[in-house]
């Protein structure tokens, strides 16, 4: 195939969903897994129609340590190679540390951070050796802040996200892979009604919102870029720049008050 292909996890909805159009707007074929069979499905089939690109889906569940080897094998059994990767599948586990299961925090571990660690690792080799690739992780803002009350590895793992991406700029510059850490805020998605917060977030003022197709133009213009940092609007960017210069405890006081009205505790 001479078009570039685009792995995008977490392709069902939001950010996923919105990356997939981004890519393929861009012409390039997409492999799209979630764990949503039908969703996949029906955007692969959008994607055709629309843009002229070449789409499968893959169902599968990052939750699984088995999940990566078996989307890389059906990328394989197509006959394709990993031009591009978007790590974008994640959700919140909302409530105290001490009162969730361990399997529950194993789960979200998984899926956000070692997930993310191993189908990176295995589809870097391939980009390096024809010198092209381009990988965006989906972080968030929250890894640039102190961590909140509630939803506790959230932050750390977005923090964990950030590092890595940072860090593997660094390691592949010059060598035609572009690596980049996309930071949203709050964006319109089904995230929030998922883990049962839509309510509360329901709350925030508007301008703190972004859209999904709005948040992956950013992420695949920074890509491009090779900006190994971007974070989308200008919202965002003024609490990013604010949690660097103000003293920590400051930010922690801060975060505080404001998971006591926006976070299940």
């Amino acid at each position: 195939m001479s078009r570039r292909l685009c792995l995008v996890t977490g392709a069902s909805a939001g950010i996923g969903a919105a990356m997939a159009r981004e890519f393929a707007r861009h012409g390039y074929d997409l492999c799209l897994t979630a764990r949503r069979t039908e969703r996949l499905e029906t955007l692969a089939a959008e994607l055709r129609l629309q843009y002229g690109v070449e789409a499968f889906s893959v169902a599968a569940d990052l939750a699984d340590p088995g999940a990566v080897d078996t989307i890389l094998a059906a990328v394989e059994a197509e006959g394709r190679e990993l031009d591009a990767l978007v790590n974008n599948a994640g959700y919140g586990l909302p409530g105290a540390y001490d009162r969730t299961l361990w399997s529950e925090q194993a789960r979200f571990l998984q899926v956000l951070t070692w997930a993310v660690a191993e189908l990176t690792h295995k589809a870097l080799p391939g980009m390096l050796e024809r010198r092209f690739g381009r990988i965006i992780t989906v972080a968030s803002l929250a890894g640039l802040t102190p961590g909140s009350a509630g939803h506790t590895l959230y932050a750390a793992s977005k923090a964990f996200a950030i590092k890595f991406s940072q860090s593997l700029h660094a390691e592949t510059i010059g060598r035609g892979v572009h690596v980049t850490a996309l930071c949203p805020g709050f964006t319109w998605s089904e995230f929030h009604d998922a883990n049962g917060t839509r309510e509360t977030v329901s709350q925030l003022p508007s301008w703190l919102w972004m859209g999904a197709d709005e948040v992956a133009a950013i992420g695949y213009e920074a890509v491009e870029a090779n900006r190994s940092l971007s974070v989308p609007g200008a919202p965002n960017k003024a609490i990013a720049a604010l949690a660097k210069i103000l003293p920590e405890d400051w930010s922690e006081a801060i975060m505080a008050r404001q998971s006591q009205r926006f976070r299940k505790v």
